[in-house]
């Protein structure tokens, strides 16, 4: 591992001062659990290493009509947190897919979001979910949506300086559920995950979210299939065409953990399979 410089501010102020004197040649760190990976196997070389568990702002998890998450909630805490459960229980199942007990209680909900792997189980349910990314940097903070955040594998729309302070989740509209394809139950990273959302009312879908993960250079939102689900009434047939249309969407790739066409056939499959999970539990 290359040397590089420490260190350890308590506000996101000077944080930020760090991070942009290094002009995107440095790197925050949580919990470790995939930056450190990179830098032991020389995949990364920061010049500067910026440790913001001493953030304060970073930190909480709090609902009050809406849910804040602070990017340095983790893993573990999203899937016992009694809030999430009661309100938000698909982010609970998806955190429950994701590692051990041990990386849960170290990996921050920050963290796997900007590590941006195509893979990262909470991108899809969080944007089915419509979360907010709230961003601080030298300019003061700014917010988008958490689909908008990601521009490509490892990337993410944040500037030098800049930092993800949390996510804002407004109370969902209906049932929400994750999906995850994955050869291992647990332990494992997702070879196709998906995260739906659906507002129902007598037969028909007033909105719904159809986002993917790990069959694209980032999660994407399926919007010919959400507008599919939304033009008429919730029909079996059109449920069908929904699915379809989500793996058309998708744009996988061959690797080692599934062929495209592969990728491609378990989008249809678990976007159909989730509708109708969601729509029978609503009945």
């Amino acid at each position: 591992m290359n040397s590089f410089d420490y260190f350890s501010p308590k506000s996101l102020s000077e944080a930020s001062e760090i991070l942009a004197r290094y002009h995107g040649e440095a790197r925050a760190v949580a919990g470790g659990t995939d930056l450190l990976l990179k830098m032991k196997a020389g995949r990364l070389a920061p010049k500067a290493v910026v440790n913001i568990k001493r953030i304060p702002e970073l930190r909480g998890l709090t609902f009050n009509g809406h849910l804040m998450i602070g990017a340095l909630t983790t893993l573990e805490e999203l899937k016992r947190s009694p809030v999430i459960h009661e309100h938000y229980p698909a982010l609970a199942e998806a955190a429950n897919t994701m590692a051990s007990v041990q990386i849960r209680n170290l990996a921050t909900v920050g963290g796997n979001l900007c590590n941006a792997a195509p893979s990262a189980d909470l991108a899809p349910i969080l944007i089915a979910l419509k979360a907010i990314a709230r961003i601080a940097g030298p300019g003061g903070e700014r917010r988008l949506p958490l689909d908008e955040f990601f521009t490509g594998p490892g990337a993410t729309v944040l500037a030098p300086g800049e930092l993800l302070v949390g996510l804002k989740v407004l109370r969902p509209d209906g049932p929400a559920l994750y999906l995850k394809h994955s050869p291992r139950e647990h332990m494992d990273i997702a070879v196709v995950g998906v995260g739906l959302s659906l507002q129902l009312k007598e037969g028909r879908c007033e909105s719904a979210r159809v986002a993917l993960g790990a069959v694209a250079p980032t999660p994407l939102r399926a919007r010919n299939a959400e507008d599919e689900l939304t033009s008429g009434p919730l029909t079996a047939d059109r449920i069908h065409r929904a699915a379809k249309l989500a793996a058309e969407e998708s744009k996988p790739i061959d690797d080692v953990r599934g062929s495209a066409w592969y990728r491609r056939r378990m989008v249809e499959v678990m976007t159909r399979r989730g509708l109708e999970t969601l729509i029978t539990s609503n009945e």
